[in-house]
């Protein structure tokens, strides 16, 4: 059932998080005048989007409860002998790395993932953090400190990007059992083609895995919608809604 359901990753796509963000910026949009400066104005946006996302509710990969132990399990048997052959090797073992980015995530409940973002991606203070979390600062340095120390764990056990020393998984030998196992389309890649990848080239050279999560790309809101929104900014009217 699990190995089943696990091939579902897939529902994790780019246009889910360009959805949240042209539904997170309307929400800013709507609530400016609610602003009262009692932090600085992106940590005021990060609040609003943390709240939205924290109330989605779960997606189909979420409700798997993934863990990292399966998670674990299923990269140190899911390997090729060798490398992945052809000219779109390349690619696809991109294709495979930021999925894997989007599992290892998934691994962490929403608080712990929201804390890890944050803090590792974002590289937000402490007391940033735990005002965007509306939570007591002492509260909030747990979460990042306790995620990041599962994180690095997997990674060190798990990921040769990271650890090439001990870890036996690499992207470019899961290339082939994802194909198979209906986990990446060659013909429709989700990440690897996306507009907003960095095409991050020198991954072997990672030391740390914050690194490895800043790697992904950072989706943005379609830009008829981005520009709509600069130019309701732009007018003062802000009247949104109207159309």
């Amino acid at each position: 059932m699990w190995e089943r359901d696990y091939r579902r990753f897939g529902s994790v796509q780019p246009a889910d998080a360009e959805d949240a963000t042209q539904e997170i910026l309307i929400k800013v949009l709507t609530r400016l005048s609610t602003f009262r400066g009692d932090a600085a104005f992106t940590t005021w946006v990060h609040r609003i989007a943390v709240n939205h996302l924290l109330d989605r509710k779960r997606s189909a990969v979420e409700r798997m409860e993934l863990t990292f132990e399966l998670y674990g399990d299923d990269l140190r048997t899911g390997l090729a002998d060798a490398p992945a052959p052809g000219p779109e090797a390349e690619l696809l073992a991109e294709e495979v790395r930021l999925a894997c980015t989007q599992a290892m995530l998934t691994c962490l409940d929403r608080e712990h993932r929201v804390a890890y973002i944050l803090g590792e991606v974002f590289e937000v203070s402490s007391d940033d953090g735990a005002y965007i979390c509306d939570v007591l600062a002492a509260t909030y340095r747990k979460r990042p400190s306790r995620a990041r120390a599962r994180v690095r764990s997997f990674l060190d056990d798990s990921c040769g990007l990271v650890n090439p020393q001990c870890a036996a998984c690499r992207c470019a030998k899961r290339i082939e059992p994802a194909v198979a196992r209906g986990r990446v389309d060659p013909d429709h890649l989700s990440f690897a083609r996306h507009p907003a990848e960095r095409g991050v080239t020198e991954m072997k050279e990672l030391f740390d895995a914050a690194w490895l999560m800043r790697a992904h790309p950072a989706y943005t809101a379609p830009v008829a919608v981005a520009g709509r929104i600069r130019g309701l900014i732009r007018s003062a009217r802000y009247q949104i809604l109207e159309d």
